[in-house]
């Protein structure tokens, strides 16, 4: 039990909380990190949270930022939950016997391509990894038209002339939280590590990218997500904002304000205003900030798994190597027939694995190396890379593979059911959890018992696999990459 019982003491006044499913853990659920993002604060950097009087109970999660849920056919759907544009909560997991712990902090940020997801969904749960000595902190962040909407109205109204990144401004709002009171649960303002996968991961790249967020995390952790490849500029989101407005018949933003959120998001549906250059949080895109070497220089653990598209990017029932060759010049223009060399079509199957390949390698696989070589290239911190490769058991197995996301489960010790899960699923949950607490609080994800990760070292161009064994090899589909590195070159010169 807590030397302070479940009642701490934050900036905000007095919570309780109550116990994990484990004793030795206390989960504090729904803890407001900034004030209700909702009328005139709709598309504004997030406000200071109100304190309040009392002890509030901190038993139960908040509502879940506005967004529309997955289809019920999808690998990712979930249950759905309450929903509201009141959402800018956290919860927090320890096991911390004192306030004086000062255990290393984990600060999750969910995916969902920026548009779904929450803090509270269940393989998120904190407690296994609270357990081996991390304070574990999972946050909501606005998403879609309410996170990353744009418009010259708002850039204008705006302070810093800027507009849109008002998900990732709530991150670092919620990072800023952690810095003033995670000391309260036994947490170690001083060793924050942030930790996402897909858009999290995205969200923690445009992190170490911004200087705001600047001395709010000591490390960083980033599973299936970069943004190396060329940016969006705010202008560029202001035209599609305004033409938005214009759909809506909004001749202002007081107008757009006054309209339901419902109503937004079915306008919006499941498009996508994304992150920008602004100016003011990214300077310029995250390739040239790691380029110039003024990105957050913190030690990084990043990778991506062995078939990320399966899940993203269904093969078409009449998909042929025709389609597949027409996809690859629509892509690659000149550079068509180098693509076809890493990824060839000379038949249907053929074509339909390469698919899978040149879509895994395009949004992930290129993403985490590259980021691996530019922090080792204009940083001091090391980077340690991982290749997820262990196929998850269950009857659609063999049609998803190590499929985008299938690693989380692994990492936060929650090998849930129904999913058969094996001795080898426990084992390799086990070591990773292992590699991602020792890396929160060292910096180093080696440990005792642990197969050794060796640092990324572009030369010898190495990765950990984490598989059916788990050890360090040549970093997979090498050619492939590559390639990519030229034509995402070819990009940056245009």
């Amino acid at each position: 039990m807590l030397a302070f019982d479940d009642t701490v003491r934050i900036d905000g006044g007095l919570l309780a909380g109550s116990a994990g499913a484990n004793a030795a853990v206390h989960v504090y659920k729904g803890i407001p990190y900034a004030a209700p993002p909702v009328g005139d604060l709709r598309w504004k950097a997030p406000k200071p949270a109100a304190a309040w009087e009392g002890v509030r109970q901190a038993k139960e999660f908040s509502a879940a930022c506005e967004q529309l849920p997955y289809p019920a056919t999808s690998l990712y759907y979930q249950k759905p939950e309450p929903m509201g544009e009141d959402c800018l909560y956290l919860n927090v997991w320890t096991s911390a016997k004192s306030n004086k712990d000062r255990r290393p902090v984990m600060v999750w940020i969910h995916g969902g391509a920026l548009t779904r997801g929450s803090g509270s969904i269940p393989v998120y749960d904190g407690e296994a990894l609270a357990y081996k000595g991390a304070v574990v902190v999972t946050i909501n962040y606005r998403l879609g038209i309410f996170g990353f909407f744009a418009h010259p109205e708002l850039t204008k109204e705006s302070d810093r002339n800027a507009s849109g990144n008002y998900g990732l401004l709530d991150q670092i709002a919620a990072l800023e939280w952690v810095q003033k009171n995670i000391a309260a649960f036994g947490g170690d303002p001083k060793r924050v590590t942030i930790f996402g996968e897909s858009a999290g991961s995205w969200s923690v790249n445009n992190l170490v990218a911004t200087p705001l967020a600047k001395g709010l995390f000591q490390r960083a952790i980033g599973e299936s997500g970069g943004v190396f490849a060329p940016m969006k500029k705010l202008s560029e989101l202001e035209t599609e904002g305004a033409k938005f407005a214009a759909a809506q018949h909004a001749d202002s933003i007081k107008a757009l304000r006054a309209k339901p959120a419902d109503d937004l998001l079915k306008a919006f549906g499941t498009g996508a205003f994304t992150p920008n250059v602004d100016g003011w949080m990214l300077p310029t895109d995250v390739y040239t900030i790691f380029a110039q070497g003024k990105q957050n220089d913190v030690p990084i653990l990043i990778g991506s798994n062995a078939n990320e598209a399966t899940s993203l990017f269904p093969w078409p029932a009449n998909g042929t190597a025709g389609y597949f060759k027409n996809q690859i010049k629509q892509r690659y223009h000149d550079l068509a027939d180098q693509a076809l060399q890493v990824y060839p079509a000379d038949s249907d199957d053929q074509a339909k694995q390469s698919y899978f390949d040149s879509n895994r390698d395009f949004v992930f696989g290129w993403q985490m190396r590259t980021w691996a070589r530019m922090q080792t290239t204009t940083g001091k911190s090391k980077a340690y890379l991982y290749y997820f490769s262990r196929v998850p058991p269950g009857p659609e197995s063999a049609r998803y593979g190590a499929y985008h996301a299938s690693e989380i489960a692994y990492v936060f010790g929650n090998l849930l059911p129904p999913r058969p899960w094996e001795d080898a699923d426990h084992k390799l949950s086990e070591q990773m959890s292992s590699y991602w607490v020792n890396f929160a609080a060292t910096g180093d994800p080696n440990g005792k018992g642990l197969p050794k990760w060796p640092a990324y070292q572009e030369k010898s161009d190495m990765a950990l696999e984490l598989g059916d064994s788990v050890a360090a090899a040549a970093v997979p589909h090498k050619a492939s990459l590559d390639f990519l590195d030229g034509y995402f070159a070819s990009l940056r010169k245009e």
